[in-house]
């Protein structure tokens, strides 16, 4: 369990994830320290590599694939260098098209999906559209925006 101190890193996360918290959880804690609590330490959250179990589930290595997809997202995104341990090649893409989404079942839910992914989740053969790291700070700043126009 992470200290009231402790960073929520995308590491901190994984491990949580794998401890059996509900995944949306640890990475929403993640997302909270990366937008708004530290946004000052973007690739300080980032730079831990994840640490898979010796004999991962296919939930945990789905997991850890999605991870670090979402370090290259971000990455690319906000302009950081990527951290090194992403390239190792237990984190290769998905052998099935993992579609994470409600309502993924529906085809017609996968065609969006795949549109709307960034490439840097479907090159490990995830679909999770094109919000799934959405930055609720940057929204809001940009509705203000607009609203201000």
């Amino acid at each position: 369990m992470k200290t009231c101190t402790e960073l929520q890193t995308i590491s901190v996360s994984y491990r949580e994830i794998c401890e059996g918290a509900e995944p949306w959880l640890p990475l929403g804690n993640f997302m909270n320290d990366f937008f708004g609590n530290y946004p000052d330490r973007k690739l300080e959250l980032l730079q831990d590599p994840i640490h898979e179990p010796a004999e991962p589930t296919e939930d945990e290595h789905r997991w850890a694939v999605f991870c670090v997809a979402s370090v290259e997202y971000l990455c690319q995104k906000y302009e950081l260098p990527v951290p090194a341990w992403v390239a190792e090649l237990a984190y290769a893409p998905l052998p099935e098209p993992w579609y994470h989404s409600k309502m993924a079942f529906k085809p017609a839910v996968q065609e969006r999906l795949k549109r709307e992914t960034p490439s840097s989740f479907t090159r490990y053969n995830i679909y999770c559209g094109s919000r799934v790291f959405a930055n609720k700070y940057e929204l809001a700043a940009e509705l203000r925006q607009r609203q201000s126009a």
